[in-house]
Formats: C-alpha cells, structure tokens, sequence
C-alpha cells in the first residue's frame, strides 16, 4: 500500500477527513512562510527532493514506476545515485510513446529496464483483472487506465520478486501539471484544492491496487517538507510561458539531468502508454459505441 505519504496509518488508509485536515495544516504552515524567487526555489527544493528519495529507499530490490517523463526519470537519476539495486519497469500497446521514449532515456541513463509490449487480448485481461480489483464504484475510464499500467509493471516485477514502488503521484498537484491549473485563476488555490482530490482520484485506486498485489507504493513527491515549501513557489514558477512544473524541471537540471530529459512533455499514464486507445480497441470489438458501455459491460462481470 502507499506509505510515507501520512495516507496509510497502521496499515490502513487514513480517512478522507483526516487527509483534507492534514493538507490544511500542511496549507497553513506553508502560508505562514515568505514566498521563493527562481534561484532559492530550485535550492531548497532540490535538497528537499534529494532527502524525500533517501529517506523512502528501501533495504532491498525494488522498482520504478518509469515512463521517460521528468517525474519518474529525476526519480530513477536520484535512485541511481544513492541505491543500486533498482529496476525500471515500462508497459504499453504498440506505438506507445512511453516505450519509445523511456527506452531511449534508460539507455543513456544506463537504467536496468525492464519492458513489455501487449496485446489487446492482454490488455483485455489486464482490464478484467483491474477492474475486478476496484470494483464497480472505482471503475471509470481513468482509474481503469492507469491501475491496468500499475498492475501490467507490478506483474512484471513479482518475476523479479520485487514488491515496493517508486512512482510520481503528487507532482502535478504541487506542481501545476495540469490543464485546470492552466485555466485557473488562482493556481495557489488549485494546487491545494488537487491535493485534497488525490484522496479520491488517485489514493483510493492505488491503495486498492497496491493492497490486492500486495505491493507498495513510495511517493517522495507527496513527502511533507517538500509539499510545503514547493507551495511557496510562486504560480509563475510552475506555469512559466505555457510550460507546465517548471520549476521541477529547473529542479533537475540542477541535479544534473540533462535539459532534453527534463523539459520533455509528458503524457499522462494512460494516455503515454497508449492504455487508453487498447480500451476504444476493446470497446468497439464488443460492439459498443461508448466506452462507458464497456465499463459497464465490466462492472457486470
């Protein structure tokens, strides 16, 4: 299940109230403190991110959530750095962009990667098996999508008797990774507000995900230093001339992350891996129309 992310207590996921208390006394703190300029964000920010990586390695094998995107390629440079024994797992349909890229990047990164490229029968199964997990209340399109890439890596790894995950939940709340925080007059507000949606959109999957694989998932962006002071970045240093999380792209220049790997677009899971084109596939070779009526069709199962 996620841990070291204050949403698991006593191996258990804390309550909707207890997170939504939790992002407000995080929210306070953080207020309470003097806004950064460019140079002193990147500074603090690297050194929070460098102590969020350190302080989730685990004392044995472990693997990597690893699509090619600045989240997960600045969290396999730092696991590079400061443990050894790691592998960064990939999936996807044919002509994901998430295959193609990551590829590329673990190459020049000398990554330990591990991919696979499935098939819409695979896929099939894939989404059966996810949505069995979740459940009819937690089964939509995106949940859908993105358990069936989580499941698809975790699958992969219990070959290699792996169970603990790095993955990149978070960044694109405290970041402004997202086209409503583009949108958004207030991109503070939207920030905090993504944070407190986490419980539900993404919490709820993942914990349901990470405790029938019985696996677990380490989320350094979700680390409470680093949520406070990334939300002392000014809006403008996350959205900068139409470039969404800019300033965790500056970030990992920084640490050393060469500018074409930081500053890539990223897809978002389902989307990268081209997840969500297999569920149109599947849908119309039902005979549906809509994919809604696929996720019925599944719920029914």
């Amino acid at each position: 299940m996620v841990i070291k992310s204050n949403i698991i207590k006593k191996e258990k996921i804390v309550s909707k109230t207890e997170w939504f208390n939790y992002i407000d006394e995080l929210k306070k703190e953080s207020k309470s403190l003097i806004k950064l300029n460019e140079k002193e964000a990147i500074k603090i920010l690297s050194e929070d991110f460098i102590n969020a990586i350190k302080s989730r390695i685990p004392n044995k094998k472990f693997g990597i959530f690893f699509s090619g995107g600045v989240d997960s390629t600045l969290i396999s440079y730092l696991c590079q750095k400061y443990a050894k024994d790691f592998v960064c797992y990939t999936v996807g349909i044919e002509g994901s962009q998430d295959l193609e890229v990551s590829k590329k990047v673990a190459k020049t990164l000398k990554l330990n990667q591990v991919t696979k490229t499935l098939t819409l029968i695979e896929m099939e199964n894939l989404f059966e098996e996810t949505s069995k997990i979740l459940g009819p209340d937690l089964t939509n399109i995106v949940n859908l999508g993105v358990g069936a890439v989580e499941l698809a890596a975790i699958k992969l790894a219990k070959k290699d008797n792996i169970d603990i995950f790095f993955g990149g939940l978070g960044s694109e709340e405290i970041y402004a990774g997202y086209n409503r925080h583009e949108k958004s007059e207030n991109i503070d507000e939207e920030c905090w507000n993504g944070l407190k949606s986490t419980y539900e959109r993404d919490f709820l999957r993942d914990v349901a995900i990470a405790t029938a694989t019985k696996t677990k998932f380490l989320t350094p962006f979700l680390d409470r230093q680093l949520i406070i002071n990334s939300m002392r970045v000014p809006s403008t240093l996350k959205i900068n001339k139409g470039l969404k999380k800019y300033i965790i792209r500056k970030v990992a220049l920084d640490l050393g992350l060469d500018e074409e790997y930081a500053f890539r677009p990223k897809k978002a899971a389902q989307y990268g891996s081209n997840f969500d084109k297999a569920i149109l596939k599947i849908t119309k070779s039902h005979g549906f129309k809509f994919k809604r009526e696929y996720l019925e069709f599944l719920k029914s199962k």
